[in-house]
C-alpha cells in the first residue's frame, strides 16, 4: 500500500484496488458558536458529501479518531444556547452555507433535518418496507457498476441491469446488482456485487475516507469483503454468498464461541491509525451536542424527544463517565458494531478454513475500550432488526445473555488469545470476572451511544426504521442495566 500525503489532500493506492482516491479531509469537526448547525464537506472526486463537521483547511488529516478526548473522566460541557435564540431565522441565515444541501444524497444537518424543514420521512412507512428502487438509484447503481466494474457490465444495456434491495442496514443503504444469467463475465469481473450509498454519516468525512483505507485493508487480510470500487456516495464491494444471521442465533453456543474468536483475532490487529480511544466518548459527547440543539417539527417527534429530554442525559453522561473511567478495560482495535447482520454466515468457504463467520461492516472501528466490543455484542441479542411491522426492530429484553452465556463469550475469547500470547500465572477465575464486569458497564455506553445516534437519525435519515421508538427503548434498557452494573 502507497500513502502520500499533503497538508489537504490524503491520496491512497491498495494492491486490491487499482485507483487512487483524493479526499479532502479535517481532523475534527468544529460548530457554531450560536445553534451547533453540522455542514457539508467535500470529497474532491466528483461530487459532494455532506457529512457531520466544517473541515479547516489548516488542519491535520492524519488522525483518525478526532471527535473528542481518549480520557474516560470525561466531562460534558452541553453548548452554550441562550433562550432568544431564534432557530428559523439561523436557518435562513445559513440557508445559503448548506451548500445546496436539499439537491444531495446525503442528508443536511441534525438540526434541518431530511427534508430541509422537516423531520425525517421513515415515519411514513408504517405499511411496511418498500421493496422497488426508484429510478435514480437504478440509474446511478448502473453507471457506477459499469464505470468500475468494466468488462461485461461495460457493454451492459441499463434495461439488463438487474437490482435489488438488501434490507436491514441502519446507518447505510445496500443494493445487490447482478449481471442477467444470458451474460457472461469477459475476465475477473464479478456476477455479482454489493452496493453501499453512505446514510447519514455523522463521524465526519476524515473517518469515511480512512474507513475505505480500513476495508481495503482488510480486504488484503483476507478478513473481509473486496472492494472493487469507490466514490463519494458509496462503494461497490464483494458480494459474499451467505445466509442473512438472525438475532436468535447470536445466542447458538457454537455461533457465540466462534463470534468471540472472531473478536479476539480482531482486537489484535495492528492498524494504521490513532491508537489513543478517542472514539467512544468523543462520539457520545458531539452526539449530545447536536440532540440538545435538534428542532423537531412533527408532533409525535416533539413529545418523544421531550420525553427524553426529561432524563436529564447530560447529567447521565457524567455519571457514566464517572463510572467506566473506575471500570478497567484494555485499548484495542475494535469493531463497535458487532450485531448480527455484520456478520455473514458463509455459504461458500475455503476447504483448507474451519470459519463460517466473517465480520463486515467497518464505518465505526477504532481503537476503543475493549469492554464496548464485548457489552455492544451482548445488547445486540436483544434486538431484531429484521421485523417488517413498524418500527421496524423488536426488541426482547429477556434474550440479554445470562451469565452461563457471557461466560461461554468470554472463555472463548480468552482461548483464541491464549493461543497467540505466552501463558502467565493469572487467576482464570477472577479475569473472567473482571471481564464479565466490565462488559456490563460497557453495555450502558453502548445503550447510551446508540440512544443518540438514534435520535438523530430520527431528524436526518431517510431509513425506514422507528428511529425516536428506537431511542426510547434503548434509554429504557440502559437506566435498567445501571440498576444492576453500577
Amino acid at each position: 500500500m502507497l500513502l502520500r500525503t499533503s497538508r489537504y489532500v490524503r491520496l491512497f493506492r491498495l494492491r486490491s484496488f487499482p485507483g487512487e482516491v483524493r479526499a479532502s479531509a479535517c481532523s475534527s469537526p468544529t460548530f457554531s458558536s450560536g445553534p451547533h448547525l453540522v455542514f457539508s464537506q467535500k470529497l474532491a472526486m466528483s461530487s459532494r458529501n455532506p457529512t457531520a463537521g466544517v473541515c479547516r483547511g489548516d488542519e491535520d488529516v492524519s488522525r483518525v479518531d478526532t471527535a473528542g478526548s481518549g480520557d474516560k473522566n470525561c466531562s460534558y460541557v452541553p453548548p452554550h444556547v441562550t433562550a432568544d435564540t431564534d432557530l428559523r431565522k439561523e436557518k435562513k441565515r445559513l440557508g445559503g452555507a448548506l451548500v445546496n444541501e436539499r439537491n444531495l444524497l446525503r442528508t443536511p444537518s441534525p438540526l434541518l433535518g431530511a427534508n430541509w424543514d422537516d423531520d425525517s420521512e421513515a415515519e411514513s412507512f408504517r405499511d411496511g418496507r418498500s421493496e422497488e428502487v426508484d429510478r435514480d438509484t437504478r440509474s446511478r447503481a448502473f453507471s457506477w457498476c459499469r464505470d468500475f466494474l468494466s468488462g461485461s457490465w461495460k457493454t451492459l444495456q441499463e434495461a439488463d441491469f438487474q437490482i435489488s434491495i438488501v434490507s436491514g442496514g441502519l446507518s447505510n443503504l445496500l443494493y445487490l446488482c447482478t449481471l442477467p444469467d444470458h451474460v457472461k463475465c469477459l475476465g475477473e469481473e464479478p456476477h455479482q456485487v454489493l452496493l453501499r450509498i453512505y446514510g447519514a454519516i455523522l463521524q465526519g468525512v476524515d473517518s469515511l475516507v480512512l474507513e475505505s483505507v480500513m476495508f481495503a485493508i482488510l480486504a488484503e487480510r483476507r478478513l473481509g469483503p473486496k472492494l472493487y470500487g469507490i466514490f463519494p456516495e458509496g462503494r461497490l464491494e464483494q458480494y459474499l454468498p451467505n445466509t442473512r444471521m438472525r438475532t436468535d442465533q447470536l445466542s447458538d453456543p457454537a455461533i457465540s464461541a466462534e463470534i468471540a474468536t472472531k473478536l479476539a483475532h480482531f482486537h489484535e490487529m495492528v492498524m494504521p491509525f490513532n491508537k489513543e480511544p478517542k472514539w467512544l466518548f468523543g462520539t457520545i459527547n458531539k452526539y449530545m451536542d447536536q440532540v440538545l440543539e435538534i428542532n423537531f417539527v412533527r408532533d409525535t417527534h416533539v413529545k418523544k424527544y421531550n420525553k427524553l429530554m426529561k432524563l436529564d442525559l447530560p447529567a447521565e453522561l457524567q455519571s457514566l463517565c464517572a463510572l467506566l473511567a473506575a471500570t478497567p478495560s484494555p485499548v484495542v482495535f475494535c469493531h463497535n458494531d458487532v450485531q448480527e447482520g455484520n456478520i455473514l454466515v458463509l455459504e461458500e468457504k475455503d476447504h483448507n478454513s474451519t470459519d463460517h463467520l466473517m465480520l463486515i461492516d467497518f464505518e465505526y472501528s477504532s481503537y476503543n475500550y475493549r469492554g464496548f466490543d464485548f457489552g455492544n455484542h451482548f445488547c445486540e441479542w436483544m434486538y431484531d432488526y429484521t421485523y417488517n411491522e413498524w418500527p421496524f426492530y423488536k426488541a426482547s429484553p429477556e434474550n440479554y445473555p445470562t451469565r452461563e452465556q457471557q461466560l461461554l463469550f468470554i472463555r472463548s475469547y480468552l482461548a483464541e488469545q491464549r493461543r497467540h500470547a505466552a501463558e502467565g500465572d493469572t487467576d482464570q477465575t477472577q479475569i473472567e470476572e473482571n471481564m464479565i464486569i466490565e462488559a456490563n458497564r460497557y453495555a450502558l455506553a453502548s445503550h447510551f451511544l446508540w440512544g443518540l445516534w438514534s435520535i438523530i437519525q430520527a431528524k436526518i435519515s431517510k431509513i425506514e426504521f422507528g428511529y425516536m421508538d428506537y431511542a426510547q427503548c434503548r434509554f429504557d434498557a440502559y437506566f435498567k442495566q445501571k440498576k444492576l452494573f453500577s
